[in-house]
């Protein structure tokens, strides 16, 4: 089948979140997704003829044409300590960090499994057992178990799932997403969340039309970086030997599974990054900043 083109492919997957079609005017369509009237119109055009939508309702064939694109799992890496987070994390993992009542991590798997990924990988080290308590909510998760994450950096968990990465969502497990919006079940292209900023003294990248050129810590006019990214099933296969020759380089241990194609091998991927905004999602990274967001842990 012939490829999407982007326009496409957006108006396609909003056809697809709209599927009773009412109220779907081109005018709403292109306000929607931010396109002129005309590009809609050609869009819907195309699909008429390929029957891919009928009156601006997606078809059976307008499916299967997304189908390339759907997200086919869902992998959280959750290995990690969480030292900035002592004294709650001296107990508890921190994606199992309750913040107004809800773990931090259950924030992502609602998002996860609203958008029909049944496909969830969890890669646990620190107190993992603890982690067993997400079945009774979640009861499809897989486990995995990364034996070295006390003395290796994540790229220790992106090893046990090296193999798994095509058509797959990567998700840090401590961040609070506010916004589960982001997490949808069709994927154009390969890419990570990012907001853009004039400033941050965190992960940020520069980018140029769209894609990523360059991974840093601290930047000016750039991307603030959040560990959420999708990897299509050519990047995804790509990164399996990647991951591996990094980790294995002297010091591979301690870098992040990210610089992998964001920095080691930036010439071999076009990552394009994907807007959002810091009210879409948090990160916690010290025990001060979860006391400002959960009153429970002034006392």
């Amino acid at each position: 089948m012939e490829e999407l083109s982007r326009t496409q492919f957006n108006v396609l997957t909003f056809l697809e979140n709209n599927k009773d079609g009412k109220n779907l005017t081109q005018r709403s369509i292109a306000k929607a997704l931010n396109l002129s009237v005309g590009t809609v119109n050609k869009a819907l055009l195309y699909f008429t003829e390929t029957g891919f939508s009928n009156d601006s309702i997606i078809t059976a064939e307008g499916l299967t044409a997304l189908e390339p694109y759907r997200v086919e799992r869902a992998i959280f890496l959750a290995a990690g300590f969480g030292s900035r987070l002592v004294p709650i994390t001296l107990n508890t993992p921190k994606p199992l960090v309750r913040v107004k009542g809800i773990r931090i991590i259950d924030t992502l798997l609602d998002a996860v499994t609203a958008a029909g990924i049944t496909d969830i990988t969890i890669v646990r080290g620190y107190l993992g057992e603890q982690f067993d308590q997400l079945l009774y909510k979640y009861p499809g998760i897989k486990f995995l178990e990364n034996p070295l994450y006390n003395e290796a950096n994540n790229i220790s968990s992106a090893m046990c799932v090296r193999y798994q990465l095509q058509n797959a969502y990567v998700l840090e497990s401590d961040l609070l997403l506010w916004n589960p919006r982001l997490i949808t079940k069709y994927q154009y292209a390969s890419n990570y969340l990012g907001v853009s900023t004039e400033r941050t003294d965190d992960w940020c990248f520069e980018t140029k039309n769209g894609v990523i050129t360059k991974l840093r810590v601290g930047g000016k006019n750039c991307y603030h970086m959040f560990g959420i990214s999708y990897w299509n099933r050519r990047d995804g296969a790509k990164m399996a030997g990647h991951i591996k020759q990094v980790y294995e380089m002297p010091g591979g241990k301690e870098r992040y599974w990210d610089q992998v194609a964001l920095d080691y091998f930036a010439k071999a991927y076009e990552i394009e990054v994907r807007e959002c905004s810091f009210d879409d999602i948090t990160e916690i990274d010290t025990f001060p900043e979860l006391k400002k967001l959960d009153d429970t842990y002034r006392v």
